[in-house]
């Protein structure tokens, strides 16, 4: 067994054996000042998740977040002498130590939850970063003001150029960067239209809160309650009852909110 191998599987043992502590950290930027559309979706699934599993976490918001995480994305949990960073290996992480959303699902029926969670990833995450980063109008009145806001000048503004190119990059190689706001709208009504469809009428997907849901509640709830120039987004994610029926549920369920 290769080297790296054994002490993968030497952390995961003792990662399994040992408890959830009552003193895990999440870590993620700034709400009011900071945050962005896909990154305050992401760490809102990520909170959902653990309320869901009844695992006790504490927010922290540092402006250098996505610096610290070891993937570059946030949030990330700090767990111990564990640092991991994004929904699916959080859930992973905490299916390691025994507690688990899905445990009850068939392998069909996580495989199918899977492709849900990843059409989310090509479809809704995508066309976040597209409205934030390359539509012109919200770019300028919303992200590169929230982006630059913790940084000095001029290294705000050299980081937020270089974060929106990187974009970009990412974007481009996915064949997203090109397309229009009417494009991008009609992929995120599809997607809807498919999640609505297999949610139906149930509270859940999948009868009972799973790693699906979590991440639906994040996009859905982060989309409908961020105030961007174009509202074009929340508007079209409207049009979906189940879903929205489904953010509120998790909302009232999981978060006391004023």
């Amino acid at each position: 067994m290769p080297e790296f191998d054994l002490k993968d599987s030497i952390l995961t043992s003792l990662n399994a054996q040992e408890p959830w502590p009552d003193n895990v950290k999440l870590f993620q930027p700034y709400e009011v000042e900071q945050i962005l559309l896909p990154d305050n979706a992401s760490c809102l699934a990520v909170q959902a998740f653990l309320k869901m599993c009844n695992l006790p976490f504490e927010v922290e918001m540092r402006w250098n977040a996505e610096f610290m995480s070891p993937s570059g994305r946030v949030p990330f949990i700090k767990c111990g002498a564990f640092v991991v960073s994004e929904l699916e290996p959080v859930a992973q992480f905490a299916a390691n130590k025994g507690v688990s959303l899905c445990s009850r699902l068939s392998s069909e029926e996580k495989a199918e939850m899977r492709a849900y969670m990843s059409l989310i990833t090509n479809v809704l995450v995508n066309a976040e970063l597209w409205i934030s980063w390359i539509d012109d109008e919200t770019y300028n009145a919303v992200t590169k003001v929230r982006n630059a806001s913790v940084y000095p000048w001029p290294l705000g503004w050299i980081q937020t150029r270089t974060k929106r190119n990187m974009v970009a990059k990412r974007l481009k190689a996915l064949h997203w960067h090109d397309k229009t706001l009417d494009q991008v709208l009609a992929d995120v009504d599809q997607c809807c239209n498919s999640l609505s469809q297999r949610l139906g009428d149930k509270d859940y997907f999948f009868g009972t809160p799973t790693e699906l849901d979590a991440l639906v509640f994040g996009h859905v709830f982060t989309v409908l309650t961020t105030r961007l120039p174009r509202r074009r987004l929340a508007e079209t994610i409207r049009k979906h009852a189940p879903l929205l029926a489904l953010a509120r549920r998790v909302d009232e369920t999981y978060f006391k909110r004023p």
